[in-house]
């Protein structure tokens, strides 16, 4: 995954970083906030990666990378549009976290119709003021199931957890700056 460059000046070579690029689809940001649980290990991180794509630093295209972790499952068709924006740029996607590899509580609603879930939320719901469906053309289409992200992309490896833990980000990222298959050991996975 280190790529060797050579410096016009000298004959050595020089390591560049490796770029991870992050996002999250339709779920509740855990993941994340799981990833910057590891706190000050993040700066030693940031001595072999360099952040594309993050809400670190609030780019919003997925530029190429080495790297790409996708939190969330698909509920529409923006999630589709950045899903795929990702898999195009990045080398190595990584499904992070149970709405992605599995669709994860979004999910749930592949219980009933889209139509019904609408009416429930914006239609038959306590305290609902001017009961209407919204349909503006700033809304992302919505699509008729929730899915996961393998189910329109190519993974190449899973992180599992809900979320992860932040030693798991740690642990597979290392694994992989180190041209290391990753491999979590059992203490590290819960499906919890």
């Amino acid at each position: 995954m280190k790529v060797m460059t050579p410096v016009k000046k000298r004959e050595a070579y020089t390591v560049s970083k490796v770029r991870v690029a992050t996002t999250s689809l339709a779920g509740c940001f855990g993941c994340h906030m799981s990833f910057l649980d590891m706190d000050e290990r993040i700066v030693g991180l940031l001595e072999h990666v360099e952040f594309s794509r993050s809400p670190i630093n609030d780019i919003k295209h997925c530029e190429p990378c080495d790297i790409g972790l996708i939190e969330g499952a698909l509920c529409n068709a923006d999630n589709v549009h950045v899903l795929k924006e990702f898999r195009e740029n990045c080398k190595i996607v990584i499904a992070v976290g149970a709405c992605a590899i599995n669709g994860g509580v979004p999910a749930m609603r592949n219980h009933f119709t889209l139509q019904e879930c609408l009416e429930e939320a914006f239609l038959d719901e306590i305290g609902v003021d001017n009961p209407h469906i919204p349909n503006d053309v700033e809304i992302p289409l919505l699509l008729s199931k929730v899915h996961p992200i393998h189910e329109v992309v190519k993974v190449d490896y899973y992180l599992p957890g809900c979320p992860p833990s932040a030693d798991a980000f740690l642990k597979i990222l290392t694994d992989l700056l180190e041209g290391k298959e990753p491999s979590l050991p059992k203490e590290m996975l819960h499906y919890d």
